[in-house]
């Protein structure tokens, strides 16, 4: 795009502008973690992310870009911290010092998290939804035409009737408040729960461990326990979607890129992207917010001045920032 108008830079320089740009909005990044610990309910999720020059591993390694998403006062906000590792001990200490609801996919290392004390930890429907969607898919081009379906496919199917029956409640309940949406959850999805888990026990005893349908009964009688205490409150999704769909917009943009050359590359780029998720989530367009949070963060002297600059401080209108 530069070439285009005359002016050659080389990619080393641009990489080093991107990294000070990254270093530079730190203080906006420490506030939004500041939030996310204060919000009382957090999702979260976590990507590959290769980094080629790595202290103590091959280029070819993995490493990962960890995302968090919360609501504060209506206002969403989106971070993202990059790490070397996968191991429990990455949200650990992405969430020391955190009181409140966790939500998050079946991944075993958020288990020790959700052990801490003041922390209370629920499950993704969508995830339990999906092994079931899988073993019924791939049951049905196994199966030949004409024949009838397996006890396997069978039981994903009543499984997947079962779970779909929950999200069918939460439609209806999409626009209710909190409170609404407990009291329907209450009066309408805990029979349907019961009614699960007494499938489920039998289910469990029927089928072979080893098949598609086996395992999503297992995955799902193994998290059942977070996955029923998304039913006591009525302000958290059934799901994790929307953490989700904040990993899908790194996942896009890794395949332009592919990776990050440095660790310092990749702790400006997740500064960055906190930046513009939070800004996108909040209906804000990131190149107008940006350019105002660059001209002004600068010449900052106080909190209050860095906190003005928040996507949740700032008002929209049709052309931007104002």
């Amino acid at each position: 795009m530069l070439e285009r108008i005359g002016l050659d830079v080389s990619r080393a320089t641009l990489a080093s502008w991107m990294i000070k740009a990254g270093e530079l909005v730190q203080p906006l990044v420490n506030l939004l973690r500041e939030q996310m610990l204060d919000s009382g309910f957090v999702q979260c999720d976590e990507s590959r992310y290769q980094v080629l020059k790595e202290p103590g591993k091959a280029a070819e390694s993995q490493s990962y870009i960890w995302v968090q998403r919360a609501v504060v006062e209506d206002h969403p906000l989106v971070l993202y911290e990059y790490d070397p590792s996968r191991s429990a001990e990455v949200p650990k200490r992405i969430f020391a010092g955190y009181e409140g609801l966790l939500q998050t996919d079946g991944y075993k290392g958020y288990d020790a998290l959700g052990r801490e004390p003041g922390v209370v930890h629920l499950g993704c429907w969508a995830h339990a939804r999906r092994k079931f969607t899988d073993a019924l898919e791939v049951g049905g081009k196994n199966r030949k035409k004409g024949t009838k379906r397996s006890t396997r496919q069978s039981k994903a199917e009543v499984g997947l009737r079962f779970i779909q029956k929950l999200y069918e409640i939460e439609r209806r309940a999409r626009d209710q408040t909190p409170s609404e949406r407990l009291a329907m959850r209450q009066d309408r999805s805990l029979p349907v729960l019961r009614d699960l888990r007494t499938w489920l026990d039998e289910a469990l005893e029927i089928v072979v461990p080893q098949s598609l349908t086996g395992k999503a009964i297992a995955y799902l009688d193994g998290q059942w326990p977070k996955l029923a205490r998304v039913f006591d409150h009525g302000h958290v999704p059934i799901d994790t979607n929307a953490v989700e769909n904040a990993i899908r917009s790194f996942a896009v943009g890794r395949k332009n890129w592919l990776f990050a050359d440095t660790v310092a590359g990749a702790e400006a780029s997740a500064n960055l992207y906190s930046l513009i998720e939070t800004a996108k989530a909040n209906g804000i367009e990131p190149w107008s917010y940006l350019q105002k949070v660059f001209e002004k963060l600068p010449a900052a002297t106080s909190i209050e001045h860095v906190e003005a600059l928040l996507p949740r401080a700032l008002m929209i209108d049709k052309d931007g920032v104002r």
